[in-house]
């Protein structure tokens, strides 16, 4: 696997394939609306192209132990895009505009109830996070050429659905990580490195992702 370099290189390519994407929108009644942001910075002793990913305190009620991307619930009035700006200025203290914003992903009806927005955006620059310690327990600089394993996606049957679950497996974190955030990382490295239309909303989470 081949280290995407941070540049402008990089950011012409996801430009441009983010560009030609229609993001699907879910329309179904009943789901409380989220955004999550997939910030691709630079790794400050590599120089790769990497995405930000948290670990979320454990003593947290909803989703605690779990890997995931800044984000949280819309405010009265926000946009997806604003509420992905604000969550991850509340979380890690990174202070985002809507020029740094690349584009958007499906949104993913998670188990647990919510229409989740997925915002991809650009951090260039000397970028200093402060992370909340109340939201983050710690932060991962994932590289992008871990997104371009063979092994990703890993599909298994699921118990409650016809359709499989999806996880996948990153060295950075030693450990797998499950639907949706695996899902909408997934569709990231198809749509945004690779220029292709795959769909990921259909994919399963595993029980423990439900509460």
């Amino acid at each position: 696997m081949q280290p995407y370099l941070f540049g402008p290189d990089l950011l012409s390519r996801l430009q441009a394939n983010l560009g030609c994407f229609a993001d699907q929108m879910i329309q179904r009644s009943g789901l409380r609306d989220a955004a999550v942001a997939i910030v691709v910075t630079e790794h400050k002793d590599t120089g790769e192209a990497c995405v930000l990913m948290t670990l979320r305190p454990p003593r947290l009620n909803r989703h605690g132990g779990q890997y995931a991307l800044p984000g949280g619930r819309l405010d009265d009035g926000e946009s997806e895009t604003e509420a992905a700006l604000r969550e991850l200025r509340e979380e890690l203290g990174l202070d985002l505009g809507q020029d740094d914003v690349l584009g958007r992903l499906d949104q993913f009806p998670t188990r647990s109830g919510f229409r989740m927005s997925p915002v991809v955006m650009w951090a260039s620059g000397d970028v200093e996070l402060r992370p909340d310690p109340s939201e983050v327990a710690q932060v991962f600089h994932l590289p992008l050429r871990e997104l371009d394993s063979p092994d990703i996606p890993r599909l298994q049957k699921s118990e409650n659905s016809e359709h499989p679950v999806l996880s996948a497996f990153f060295p950075t974190l030693g450990h797998y990580m499950y639907a949706p955030t695996a899902a909408i990382l997934y569709q990231f490295r198809e749509i945004a490195l690779r220029g292709k239309t795959t769909r990921v909303s259909h994919f399963d989470q595993p029980a423990f992702a439900w509460k």
